[in-house]
């Protein structure tokens, strides 16, 4: 992957997002034209070899500079492909997928892969967007689907996207396809990548310590409960890491520096 420019690049603010959230969805990253190519590609796909070898098109999407440049923040120039996916729900089919992280136990301490979610299609909320949790990106210790006895958990949200959008999701963050109520096929193309580097200030670090960024981490994931202000705590810490600047501290009130860490 070649460089890109560096308007591309994920903003201070946005990876402190993701720092937090283990997600970062945006949209009206890939033009209509392309979308609407995706998406008559994937109906006439018949669900058999590989679609990212076969799809010329999904493959141009990802060398998209806007694409490019999201991708480079986050697992560096030279990514390493581990898998890809066409994930279908069909018309009128009612039953969720279970909570689930993408892999075992991940035993890198800061490191991680990317999973981009492509969807060439408007996916609105009743026809099935990937539902993830935010912030349990952090809770790393999961097998798979160790988790899949948990449901509807406070905060969580579907992905709802307009044709176009990716979302970017830290490999460990909970997921599952949702239930699809419409007349029509559901389509997201999952593209998983390793990083090729280590993962210190790929992003444009423009202001990655000011105050816009602090606003970020003051957030809370209700979810936790009394483990919301370790989650923070550990949110900081990521961002520490990805911002190259072991001394930046957006723990909750500075603990990370009162504690030497």
């Amino acid at each position: 992957m070649s460089n890109v420019e560096k308007s591309h690049l994920l903003t201070a603010e946005q990876m402190a997002s993701f720092a937090v959230n283990g997600y970062i969805q945006l949209a009206d990253l890939v033009p209509k034209e392309m979308n609407d190519a995706a998406h008559a590609d994937q109906i006439k796909w018949a669900g058999r070899g590989h679609y990212w070898q076969e799809s010329s098109v999904i493959r141009e999407i990802f060398e998209l500079p806007q694409v490019k440049g999201v991708l480079q923040s986050l697992v560096g120039q030279a990514p390493v492909y581990d898998h890809s996916a066409l994930h279908i729900v069909r018309p009128q089919h009612h039953k969720a997928q279970e909570y689930h992280a993408d892999s075992v136990i991940d035993t890198r301490q800061f490191g991680f892969d990317i999973q981009a979610f492509y969807f060439s299609h408007d996916t609105p909320a009743i026809m099935g967007p990937t539902l993830i949790l935010p912030g349990s990106h952090l809770h790393n210790k999961v097998n798979t689907s160790s988790i899949g006895r948990y449901k509807n958990i406070i905060g969580q949200r579907k992905l709802e996207s307009k044709a176009g959008t990716i979302g970017f999701l830290h490999q460990n963050i909970w997921h599952c396809a949702q239930p699809n109520y419409t007349d029509e096929t559901r389509y997201v193309f999952k593209l998983r990548l390793r990083p090729g580097q280590e993962q210190r200030s790929l992003f444009n670090t423009d202001e990655y310590n000011g105050p816009e960024v602090a606003k970020i981490f003051r957030s809370m994931h209700a979810w936790a409960g009394n483990d919301s202000r370790v989650n923070q705590i550990a949110a900081a810490k990521f961002y520490r890491f990805l911002c190259g600047d072991d001394r930046v501290d957006f723990s909750f009130e500075g603990v990370l520096s009162r504690m030497g860490l």
